[in-house]
């Protein structure tokens, strides 16, 4: 109930957080035509529905088993992160659109105001990023760590923005023509790294979606604890697959035939309480039993 009640206050926190920072940069934007601070902005309202998703998506995954979902609710934060991953790309579309539109307009008089909008948002979202990996990462919550990474790429935008804005004031203050557009370069820049987080995002949801296995490293730990579990002859296959912020383990091993259906319960149960106390964030554990004979020379998977 803690991890639950740290997860969701982090969400609760991000999404006011991005309520604020919307409408600061949108209207300062929109008051000193900076094309970047809008387009952060438009980024920022996009965000602000990431955190509506990843706060319902949080509420639905912790949901225990029912009859309709019999391995939970895990994929509903994996849902979300895909949706965050849409949202991002997007909004790099969008600002793409915006900074080009720019580069065909007279070059607008960068603001000191402006400039202190992107400040404020950097070091916010910077401070943001931190907290909600950290708990992201602590609890497995994979909307949370979406959430986490859409913070880093504000941070990223908000950066350039600063550097765009700037830049843009440097060629006010010294009538340098090709610095003056340095806020629509700033939101080109911004799109870059925006639409390479997007794809990262998008991958690892699909990644999840279509069951992909875990980590190598992952999958060899299980295997040397199977390894060493009394009576089993031969691994014949492991498989696990993450349901959002838990995972399911598929074991088939070998033990001798001539072995009691009790004995063979009883080294199913040893290996299942040997992986979920040993492997961070296993929920369940199947395994499946085979009979192994004398002379059987079958190598192990």
């Amino acid at each position: 109930m803690q991890a639950a009640n740290k997860t969701f206050m982090a969400v609760w926190i991000s999404l006011i957080s991005n309520l604020f920072l919307t409408g600061l940069k949108i209207f300062v934007g929109f008051l000193f035509k900076s094309q970047v601070l809008i387009a952060d902005g438009i980024h920022n309202a996009g965000d602000v529905v990431a955190s509506f998703a990843a706060l319902t998506s949080t509420r639905i995954s912790k949901k225990p088993a029912d009859e309709d979902h019999p391995y939970g609710h895990g994929k509903a934060e994996v849902l979300a992160s895909a949706v965050v991953a849409l949202i991002l790309a997007l909004a790099a579309v969008l600002m793409i659109v915006k900074s080009i539109e720019a580069f065909f307009s007279p070059a607008e008089e960068a603001s000191l105001i402006a400039l202190s909008a992107a400040v404020i948002s950097l070091v916010w979202k910077q401070v943001l990023y931190v907290y909600c990996i950290r708990v992201g990462r602590v609890e497995n919550s994979k909307s949370l760590m979406a959430t986490a990474y859409d913070h880093l790429a504000d941070v990223y935008a908000s950066a350039a923005a600063c550097a765009g804005i700037g830049l843009a004031l440097i060629g006010d203050h010294y009538d340098i023509p090709f610095t003056k557009y340095g806020d629509p370069i700033a939101g080109l820049v911004v799109s870059y790294f925006v639409l390479k987080l997007a794809y990262k995002m998008g991958r690892e949801s699909v990644d999840v979606l279509m069951e992909k296995n875990i980590s190598q490293e992952q999958l060899d730990q299980i295997h040397q604890i199977v390894k060493r579990a009394e009576h089993v002859k031969r691994i014949d296959r492991i498989r696990a697959r993450e349901l959002g912020n838990y995972i399911i383990v598929d074991v088939r091993v070998s033990i001798p035939s001539e072995m009691t259906v009790q004995q063979g319960h009883d080294v199913s149960k040893a290996i299942r309480n040997s992986i979920k106390s040993e492997v961070n964030y296993v929920e369940e554990v199947l395994v499946h039993i085979n009979p192994w004979y004398q002379g059987d020379t079958r190598e192990e998977k």
